[in-house]
């Protein structure tokens, strides 16, 4: 969506307000240009398969660790379909889901194969080629054209022995991105990244196909350790010195315990893919970007939400701040949990503090004594699959009442309430601490303006952690505030790699151009992720104003920017990033094709609709901007945006009365948008029906009272009416009270009172 702009004449944002904010370039000479090279032509520091042994060849002088991976869901990650492998019911057994898409399971001799509804509506048949996990699901694999793999959405309990459906509560119809014919259920891009061992995409943008490889079907030792080609040539060298371990990088004895969380993380995590394939070198943000604990993935304070596995969860948490890792807790290699129960807690937290009656509260033995069911708890994802929340944090139901977030009390209490649950809590412990980031996250998700000392806060402590810190910077840079903005700025130079990618994102946000000078020292950043970031907030910067000390990064940057695009090209959002980069250096017409491409990926990717109808406008096709306004609002009637975009358009097209019906409906909707209130005020002024502008503007300072433009209608608006000259006054000294650095505001004041002191 597009970001707003001011200026000072404040009608001006009917004949613009399509497009405020978007800056488009002339496509000569601008940092970027021209298009991404094809694959073929960028370098490649792909890991060949022929460096990789296998694990049986690891299982000649490690045969204790061999036996305890042999078996674990590592090893069992991804199998061919066979006799032995296949755990689901193909006896000729059919499924029903909600929704009535039906599956029939059945045998041809040996292979295994299923009827369902394909990616045209009509149902087909399909081999089964490939099994995926094994408890507490199996999911299974069949081959489509051009190299495609997609996973069934039908999928088998192990536990207990059933076939159910990984989307009960949706309707998913098949020209849909869920539909697990297409892309959210594409092995290719969305799985085998992390279930097998050397993988390469392979994606062919042009031909949208895929060769994809790997060098060993599963998650191998090498998959955790690296090629071992160069380690077996050692070990056999006549020279070699039992106990070192040459040729081999990752995972050993010597990793430092945030690296070995994040070689882990690598595939338990959410994260956007930065390189085309994985090359053991570099660090975790060499090669992916984590998902921050944001709308939609992470409940306001932090705790899991959507499926984002368990990364973003246990850096959070004092243990990984103190250097706890993975394998404290998890056996390495069978994966299992060292011990059960509290006595694995117990083994680092003194028992008689913590696994006592004063501390749990709880009938010893019960399941409220446990520590897991207080500081980890969970839930289930693809309906049976059980995780729990590794951030470690103590229960604030205090945040409960007044956010909404979850709290363990009433998780297992299920009959009381948040309010109860803090009672008791206070009861037991005193009011809760504040000092846990978790406060300030959910103040600032909520936009309250109290809470922008508090981020600042969290983002300047360096022994906080980085993902919570790296979010703030996010939270800080939607309070459009000039010195907000501009506190942003020391992030740049901040320690964690996370903080920096995350300042660099926010400025890219908000105004890149004007903060150039800021970012070009990430060109040359240690970690991938904020190179191409920086990269990216740059993309609209000249060329002759690249400084020659950053030329070299610059290129490289570039580069790494170009192959994240290619990465990232078989995904909706991926295409959506590539049209705003597109928009970005002016080349509007390549814009339009790759919001084009993600909308025929995902025919309900309404976003990128949205920034498409608005693209279409720019080019002068109006029609088609309305038509495509309208096949959103006809697909998700209750989004407000679409209905503020459309009457836009309908206002630059001189349609007030349409302009105005959509802008009335939009707020009906959602009131948290102040440029509907802004826009609507403005057309009912053009219509001269000022009272309706007045009380606009007035009921959108009620929801918005800080909001410049608002408050600036309502000076403009008093002082043309010269009725109410005092509340002109009221108004445009909240404007200097709140940015008393803006001269106009000043020249206005002495315009309105004759006066040129600050009031």
């Amino acid at each position: 969506m597009k970001r707003s702009f001011k200026t000072t004449h404040i009608l001006f944002f009917i004949a613009l307000g399509l497009f405020t904010g978007s800056i488009y370039y002339a496509c000569q000479d601008r940092a970027g240009a021209p298009d991404p090279p094809p694959f073929s032509h960028l370098p490649s520091t792909f890991v060949s398969d022929q460096d990789f042994v296998g694990s049986e060849k690891c299982m000649d002088c490690h045969q204790g660790e061999y036996q305890l991976w042999q078996g674990s869901h590592h090893d069992l990650a991804m199998q061919t379909a066979n006799e032995q492998t296949v755990l689901g019911d193909f006896t000729g057994v059919s499924y029903v889901t909600n929704e009535g898409m039906k599956s029939y399971f059945y045998r041809k001799g040996e292979e295994f194969w299923v009827n369902t509804e394909g990616p045209d509506g009509t149902y087909q048949d399909y081999k089964v080629v490939y099994t995926y996990g094994v408890e507490p699901l199996q999911q299974y694999i069949v081959a489509f054209p051009g190299g495609k793999y997609q996973c069934l959405s039908t999928a088998w309990d192990t536990e207990e022995k059933k076939w159910f459906d990984l989307y009960p509560d949706l309707k998913v119809v098949h020209e849909e991105w869920l539909h697990w014919s297409r892309g959210a259920m594409n092995w290719n891009t969305m799985c085998s990244d992390c279930h097998s061992t050397n993988v390469k995409k392979n994606f062919n943008e042009k031909e949208d196909s895929y060769h994809t490889t790997y060098a060993l079907i599963n998650v191998s030792c090498e998959a955790c350790h690296g090629p071992g080609k160069e380690h077996m040539q050692a070990v056999t060298d006549p020279s070699y010195e039992k106990g070192s371990s040459p040729g081999i990088k990752f995972m050993t004895n010597i990793t430092q315990p945030k690296e070995l969380v994040d070689a882990c993380g690598r595939c338990h995590i959410r994260r956007e893919q930065l390189t085309l394939a994985y090359n053991w070198q570099g660090g975790l943000m060499d090669h992916y970007y984590p998902q921050l604990l944001t709308e939609r993935v992470y409940h306001a304070d932090g705790q899991i939400l959507d499926e984002v596995y368990v990364w973003g969860s246990f850096v959070q948490s004092k243990m990984y701040m103190n250097n706890v890792t993975c394998t404290d807790c998890h056996d390495a290699h069978s994966l299992e949990l060292k011990a059960t129960g509290n006595s694995l807690c117990i083994n680092c937290h003194e028992a008689p503090k913590y696994d006592a009656l004063e501390h749990v509260r709880h009938k010893p033995g019960s399941e409220g004594a446990s520590c897991i069911n207080c500081h980890m708890p969970g839930k289930y994802y693809m309906v049976n699959d059980f995780r729990r929340d590794h951030s470690f944090r103590v229960p604030r139901p205090d945040l409960s009442v007044e956010y909404g977030t979850p709290n363990a009390c009433t998780m297992c209490h299920e009959d009381k309430d948040d309010q109860w649950a803090l009672e008791a809590f206070i009861n037991w412990y005193g009011e809760p601490n504040d000092d846990h980031f978790s406060k300030a996250l959910a103040m600032g998700r909520a936009w309250d303006t109290s809470a922008i000392a508090m981020l600042h806060q969290l983002v300047s402590d360096p022994g906080e952690p980085p993902i919570a810190r790296a979010t703030g910077v996010v939270y800080l840079s939607r309070y459009q505030d000039e010195n907000t903005i501009k506190g942003i700025l020391k992030y740049l130079e901040d320690e964690a790699p996370l903080v920096r990618a995350a300042a660099t994102d926010a400025l890219d946000q908000v105004a890149p151009l004007y903060f150039t000078q800021y970012l070009f020292k990430g060109l040359a950043d240690e970690s991938r992720a904020v190179r191409i970031k920086t990269f990216e907030a740059l993309a609209g910067l000249p060329l002759d104003q690249i400084p020659a000390e950053y030329s070299t990064a610059y290129q490289k940057s570039k580069r790494e920017f170009y192959q994240y695009l290619m990465a990232t090209a078989d995904f909706p959002g991926g295409q959506a990033h590539k049209a705003l980069y597109y928009q970005k250096i002016g080349q509007v017409d390549s814009a339009i094709m790759a919001y084009e491409r993600a909308v025929s990926m995902d025919n309900y990717n309404n976003m990128s609709r949205i920034n498409l109808a608005n693209l279409y406008y720019q080019k002068g096709s109006v029609q088609k901007a309305e038509d495509t306004f309208k096949k959103v609002i006809e697909q998700e009637p209750g989004f407000a945006g679409t209905y503020y975009s459309l009457g836009l358009l309908y206002a630059e097209q001189n349609r007030t009365a349409e302009a105005i019906q959509q802008l009335e409906h939009a707020l009906t909707l959602q009131k948290d948008n102040a440029r509907v209130f802004y826009n609507l005020g403005l057309l009912y002024q053009n219509q001269q029906e000022v009272t309706k502008a007045e009380t606009t503007f007035e009921e959108g300072l009620q929801f918005h009272p800080q909001d410049e433009g608002l408050l600036y209608a309502m000076v403009f608006l008093q002082s043309t009416k010269k009725s109410n000259p005092d509340k002109a006054k009221q108004y445009a000294r909240r404007l200097i009270q709140l940015f008393p650095n803006n001269p106009n505001y000043q020249q206005l004041w002495s315009q309105l009172t004759d006066e040129r002191v600050n009031p």
